[in-house]
């Protein structure tokens, strides 16, 4: 099927809201009230058309004449001498006195179309504006004719191929003064100023798109220092590239937490807890580690200055002063109440534009509260992630909570959104409150889920293992107390096992005296024994010696008396 061609405004926001832009060759209206931004919408779209996409354009105003519009669109960028001198674009101021005006039914916008025709011709303009239709139409009191001569204007700028946008003041229960412009247009845009609880902000709504989808939602829009730009949740993709770089925390502990390699590159990270937990230490610990490796840093502060931001740094070892100096590091300043949320969100998007920062950091995104909604301020932070993430800059979000709260729940609700969730919280007990961290979620990578108490030392942040008692997570003095407990009974029974040993070994020794005591007495009985032994049979043998020679002696005096012979072996012989 044919698609509807579109003109793009080259305003940020808008051309995604519309699917391209306002239509081509056709009649866009564009309503509101004073100071909505009526005329700043019309020249960005002719400035961009002429800069960005080479058409030219032709701005016809009916209120301020072409130096006033020079010079108040100046402050924005725009050099609207520059691209008229280069036949870019065409400013011409039409001076309309309402009692010249004569209401007959002859009159017609003749002069008008001349005039214009001229112009348009003269650069071969694609685009126009005219700015507005009541001092135009100011004198007709007849609904007929008037809705006869808009339509005749809608029609000739449609034969003259030009992408037209029309301004329209809002009437009184309609979106214009005489309620019939936006019958006759083919797109109607109402931008509104609105003042909530002392807090002005500017919201746009496509009402009307002949032929074409769009955004039907209210959102909001933005005036900076470089135009318009309405940034609606809607028209944020979630096609952002991603990397597996990881990035320090500055807190070796905290990096420990997060499988040893802190956050991944690009990533966003929350931290809540109450008043005093140590949010913004974890911060300024996060950004001096980004410093340190060479990479800028940009710090949003939204309770203090940034002098007290680095003097209390001081007293937990990190002094920010010199990544200042060096440009690394950027504060910015502001209390919320200063300005509504969508001039915040422009002003950070401006500054991140400008620093290029590789770490963002908002402390505390609570404090939005007090100029916007929960809903409005959830908008303007899905945005804001959804910006950094595109640009790869890894976010990190302070939140406040309050005492009681239930512990996974935030007061601005964006703990969806984030993709490393920390929390802090105080733990109360014989008679003090101690700190501790966990970790509620990290997508992507394994993380911890201990509770680690969180000390602020001189030397920066500490975390160390919580202990678990008899009674329970044991923090502060009462860990101490324990540990201390524990140290003394380790060393008793350390006493007591050295005391055994060397009991032991007593005995051991005095067992082996003992056993060699008694191996010198027996080895001196036994010698003496033996010496015994040896001497009787000494005597044995002596006493056998003399029995032989006795008998040989008994022996010898027998023959001798007898005359009997004897034999050898003593026998008688016996004769016969």
């Amino acid at each position: 099927m044919p698609i509807l061609e579109k003109s793009p405004t080259g305003i940020k926001g808008f051309d995604e809201t519309t699917y391209g832009g306002l239509p081509r060759g056709r009649t866009a209206l564009v309503c509101g009230g004073p100071g909505c931004g009526k005329t700043l919408f019309g020249m960005e779209f002719l400035v961009r058309g002429a800069v960005q996409y080479g058409e030219p354009g032709v701005f016809m105003a009916f209120e301020e004449t072409a130096e006033e519009l020079t010079e108040n669109v100046a402050s924005l960028g725009f050099n609207l001498d520059d691209l008229c001198s280069e036949g870019l674009l065409s400013v011409d101021h039409v001076y309309v006195e309402r009692s010249e005006i004569e209401e007959t039914g002859e009159y017609d916008l003749e002069g008008l179309f001349v005039r214009l025709g001229f112009a348009i011709d003269q650069i071969g303009a694609k685009r126009v504006v005219l700015d507005t239709l009541e001092a135009l139409f100011s004198g007709f009191a007849d609904e007929a004719i008037l809705r006869a001569e808009l339509r005749r204007l809608f029609r000739w700028l449609k034969e003259k191929d030009v992408t037209a946008v029309i301004t329209a003041e809002r009437g009184n229960g309609t979106l214009t003064r005489n309620g019939l412009e936006e019958y006759v247009s083919d797109c109607v845009i109402l931008l509104d100023h609105r003042l909530t609880e002392q807090v002005a902000t500017r919201r746009m709504r496509v009402v009307k798109y002949r032929g074409s989808q769009h955004g039907t939602n209210e959102y909001p829009f933005l005036i900076g220092r470089s135009g318009m730009s309405v940034l609606p949740v809607t028209s944020l993709g979630l096609n952002h590239e991603v990397t597996n770089e990881r990035i320090s925390t500055g807190i070796p502990e905290l990096d420990a937490m997060f499988d040893g390699g802190g956050f991944y590159q690009g990533s966003s990270v929350l931290v809540t807890g109450t008043a005093g937990t140590g949010k913004s230490s974890i911060a300024a610990h996060l950004a001096d580690a980004a410093c340190g490796r060479d990479e800028k840093a940009l710090y949003f502060t939204f309770e203090e200055s940034p002098q007290q931001v680095v003097r209390n740094m001081r007293s937990i070892g990190i002094d920010l002063e010199p990544w200042v100096e060096k440009g690394l590091l950027r504060f910015h300043a502001a209390r919320p109440s200063l300005f509504g949320l969508e001039t915040h969100l422009a002003t950070m998007h401006s500054i991140i534009e400008e620093f290029e920062p590789q770490v963002v950091v908002m402390d505390p995104i609570t404090n939005m509260l007090t100029v916007g909604t929960e809903a409005e301020v959830l908008a303007m932070l899905t945005r804001m992630i959804d910006y950094l993430k595109a640009n790869g800059v890894t976010a990190f979000f302070t939140s406040l909570t309050e005492g009681g709260s239930p512990l996974e729940q935030t007061e601005v609700g964006v703990s969806s959104l984030m993709d490393v969730w920390i929390n802090l919280r105080f733990f109360e007990g014989n008679g003090e409150r101690n700190r501790g961290l966990n970790v509620l979620k990290a997508r992507g990578m394994s993380h911890s889920h201990q509770i680690r108490e969180f000390l602020l030392t001189e030397e920066g942040i500490r975390l160390i293992d919580a202990y678990l008692g008899p009674s329970g997570v044991l923090m502060g003095a009462a860990r101490a107390a324990q540990e201390m407990r524990e140290s003394a009974e380790a060393v008793k029974r350390r006493q007591e096992t050295e005391s055994r040993k060397r009991t032991l070994e007593r005995k051991r020794h005095l067992l082996e005296a003992q056993i060699a005591a008694m191996r010198e007495e027996f080895e001196a009985e036994a010698e003496e024994q033996l010496r015994q032994v040896s001497e009787a049979e000494a005597r044995e043998d002596a006493l056998l010696t003399d029995r032989e020679e006795m008998a040989r002696f008994r022996s010898t005096d027998t023959a001798k008396r007898t005359g009997t012979p004897t034999h050898t072996n003593g026998e008688r012989k016996n004769t016969p």
